[in-house]
């Protein structure tokens, strides 16, 4: 894996694309959000550190993906690859994660759904922006 090889335009364009769609996709479901995951509103801590995180987070996960796409394609990226590793990521560590925590947890899966689906876009996201912009100028 050459880690020296990464487009890092297309790692900043992914995190924040992705980060914008996570913010788009929470406001759009806040209510059943906050009611799957107990959360009462009146009483939330409301704090920009886990904004913050988010994207740091989304940060690593495009430099990863641009890694293994890297690697996967032999160094030439595309839309298809990235769409196709961003799924697969997801099905593979995400979406299993997600459903045993919340299982422990003891959260339904309404809450696991509205997760797992925000962390799909996320990876697709990435997957196609990583994709999209292709390897690094060289």
């Amino acid at each position: 894996m050459d880690f020296e090889a990464v487009n890092w335009l297309a790692v900043i364009a992914a995190a924040i694309v992705a980060w914008l769609f996570g913010a788009a996709w929470y406001m759009g479901l806040s209510k059943p959000w906050l009611k799957a995951a107990r959360i009462d509103s009146a009483t939330m801590k409301k704090s920009p550190l886990p904004f913050v995180i988010s994207f740091i987070a989304e940060l690593i996960m495009a430099y990863i993906m641009a890694l293994v796409v890297g690697a996967m394609t032999g160094g030439e990226p595309s839309l298809l690859a990235g769409l196709v590793f961003g799924f697969v990521l997801w099905l593979g560590f995400v979406a299993t994660t997600l459903s045993v925590n919340h299982r422990y947890q003891d959260f339904g899966w309404d809450l696991t759904l509205i997760d797992g689906g925000h962390w799909l876009g996320v990876l697709l996201i990435i997957g196609v922006v990583i994709g999209w912009f292709g390897a690094a100028a060289g």
